[in-house]
């Protein structure tokens, strides 16, 4: 089994975890205690880079999971 499909998945994940944890959260815990969350919110600029970036990766790293799988077996 070629060791840069290993050392590319765990780059691919360190990037995904550094993304999600840079987007910035929905309404925390003002639902909880009822504040209304009905304000309608497009994503705009870095935030929405944010998010396509974070699909992106996210195939990437599905696509190298299937990929490693169907080389070992």
């Amino acid at each position: 089994m070629p060791s840069y499909l290993y050392i590319a998945q765990i780059l691919v994940a360190a990037a995904l975890i550094g993304v999600i944890l840079l987007q910035v959260r929905g309404g925390g815990l003002g639902g909880i205690f009822g504040q209304p969350d009905s304000v309608y919110r497009t994503r705009r600029g870095l935030e929405k880079n944010l998010m396509q970036i974070t699909v992106i990766l996210a195939v990437m790293f599905i696509g190298l999971a299937i990929w490693i799988v169907n080389q070992a077996s």
